[in-house]
């Protein structure tokens, strides 16, 4: 069983991959057949693995043709930003007071890195994801992490697909530019400062009420 699990989480991690690298782009399809000879398993992992994939509406199922790459459209994106502004603000409001000043120490040394713009766009991306995710795992609760796992993973598809597609050469640090104030109000417990940068956060990727897709 274990070495079942494996098998489904490799073929779903390399099916991921190759949509991040754009070795797969939207609209493009995806059989099993391909799929059981390119790693060598049985169809039960890759199955598993496909079905993951659209749960999580990265594919789409088209009975007797295949697994089509969906691309992610304008309402996708404000519906992402939406459910990450509801989820993190909200459990901010509710437990900002408890951060410690340790835990503003672990955001501060992800953000030292998200500033950097010696780091590539994928580089930039998993740090920001990082400093996210790692304030929403300050609250424990695991299926509000989880949730927004999902929520920056498909944003990084979104970046993929559109963002980065369009300026190659862009400082990716700008996206990140509001975490000092994030990170100041944490510090000074000051909610309606907190609430302000986490606007302009949003904002920075395009922001639910501006962001568009080629």
């Amino acid at each position: 069983m274990t070495e079942k699990r494996n098998l489904k989480q490799y073929v779903y991690n390399a099916i991921l991959e190759d949509i991040f690298e754009l070795r797969l782009k939207p609209g493009d399809i995806l059989n099993e057949k391909t799929l059981v000879e390119r790693f060598g398993c049985s169809k039960s992992p890759v199955r598993e693995a496909l079905l993951t994939l659209c749960n999580e509406n990265v594919l789409r199922s088209m009975p007797r043709y295949g697994y089509e790459v969906i691309r992610l459209t304008s309402q996708d994106i404000r519906e992402m930003m939406e459910l990450r502004m509801t989820l993190e603000t909200g459990f901010l409001q509710r437990y900002y007071k408890t951060i410690t000043e340790e835990q503003i120490a672990q955001l501060e040394e992800i953000n030292r890195k998200c500033m950097d713009d010696r780091y590539n766009a994928w580089e930039h991306w998993e740090y920001n994801m990082q400093f996210h995710q790692q304030l929403m795992d300050f609250w424990n609760n695991a299926y509000a992490s989880g949730a927004l796992q999902i929520c920056l993973l498909s944003q990084k598809r979104a970046y993929v697909q559109s963002y980065w597609e369009k300026d190659k050469n862009a400082r990716y640090s700008i996206d990140t530019r509001h975490h000092e104030a994030i990170i100041k109000a944490l510090r000074e417990k000051d909610l309606e400062a907190l609430m302000e940068a986490f606007r302009k956060d949003y904002h920075d990727f395009g922001g639910p009420d501006s962001f568009t897709l080629s």
